[in-house]
C-alpha cells in the first residue's frame, strides 16, 4: 500500500476531474461540479487515507473558494479526512423517503395547483427571484435551484403570480424533492403541503415508484411538512464549506 502511496502521481486529466495514478493504474480520483445556485461540490474516491489526502489537496488548491463537499455523517473517516484538508461543519441535512401514491391535495380558496412543466417561465423567474431573496435573506440558504427551467417545477398560482414552487428532478423512476418553498406572506395556509401530495400524487401517475428529499436540519417548517405526509428520514449528511 505505501509503495503506491508513495508513487501516486495526481493529473487534472478534464475540467472537473482529477485522478491519481501509481504504476499505471488509478488508484483514487476527484471530482468538482457547480450546482444551479452556484456553489461549487468537490468529492474524492480513493481506497487508501493518503491518496484520499493527496487529493483533496489537488483539487482544494486549484479551484476558487467557497467550496463544499456533503458526507454522511455516519462516514466518520471521510468527515475526519476532510476536516484534515480545511473544511468545516456548514450544515447537517436529513434525507427522506416519501411516498409516492395516489394523493388528493385539498383544495385551495384562491390558488390552482399547476404540475411540473405547466408554469409559464417569466411568472416562474419573478417568483423563484423573490423566493431566493427571502430564503437568503431570513436563513441563509441558497436560492431554490435554477430559474430558467419551467419542465422541473411545478407551482402553485394565486391572484397575483405563484405563491409557492417545488423543484422536481427525475431519473428513471426514482423523483427528488429538490426544494420546496412558498412566500412569506402566503405560509401557514396549507400551500406547501397541498403541492408537494400534488406532485407526489402525479409522479405516481406517471410511473415513479419512489422519491426523496434532503431537508436542512434548521428548517423546522419542511420538517414538520415531510413528517405530517408520512416521509421516513432515512440518513443524514454534512455539508462542509472551505471558505
Amino acid at each position: 500500500m505505501h509503495s503506491d502511496v508513495r508513487r501516486a502521481v495526481i493529473d487534472r486529466v478534464a475540467e472537473g476531474r482529477w485522478r491519481a495514478v501509481a504504476d499505471g493504474r488509478e488508484i483514487g480520483r476527484g471530482d468538482a461540479s457547480r450546482r444551479p445556485d452556484g456553489r461549487i461540490f468537490v468529492s474524492v474516491d480513493a481506497w487508501h487515507g493518503d491518496v484520499f489526502d493527496q487529493l483533496a489537496a489537488a483539487v482544494l488548491a486549484e479551484l476558487p473558494r467557497p467550496l463544499h463537499t456533503m458526507v454522511d455523517e455516519v462516514d466518520h473517516d471521510t468527515v475526519e479526512r476532510w476536516e484534515r484538508a480545511g473544511m468545516a461543519l456548514r450544515r447537517r441535512e436529513w434525507l427522506y423517503a416519501l411516498p409516492v401514491g395516489p394523493g388528493h391535495a385539498v383544495p385551495l380558496a384562491g390558488v390552482t395547483l399547476l404540475p411540473v412543466g405547466a408554469a409559464e417561465e417569466e411568472p416562474l423567474r419573478t417568483a423563484w427571484a423573490a423566493l431566493g431573496a427571502e430564503i437568503e435573506a431570513t436563513a441563509g440558504w441558497p436560492p431554490p435551484g435554477a430559474p430558467c427551467d419551467p419542465t422541473r417545477y411545478a407551482v402553485a398560482a394565486g391572484p397575483d403570480g405563484y405563491d409557492g414552487l417545488v423543484r422536481v428532478v427525475t431519473r428513471r423512476r426514482h423523483a427528488r424533492i429538490a426544494s420546496i418553498a412558498v412566500r412569506a406572506e402566503r405560509r401557514r395556509l396549507g400551500i406547501g403541503r397541498a403541492l408537494l401530495v400534488d406532485v407526489l400524487a402525479t409522479l405516481h401517475r406517471a410511473g415513479i415508484d419512489t422519491a426523496s428529499a434532503d431537508v436542512d436540519e434548521s428548517n423546522t417548517a419542511a420538517l414538520a411538512l415531510f413528517d405530517s405526509i408520512g416521509g421516513r428520514r432515512m440518513s443524514s449528511g454534512l455539508e462542509l464549506v472551505l471558505r
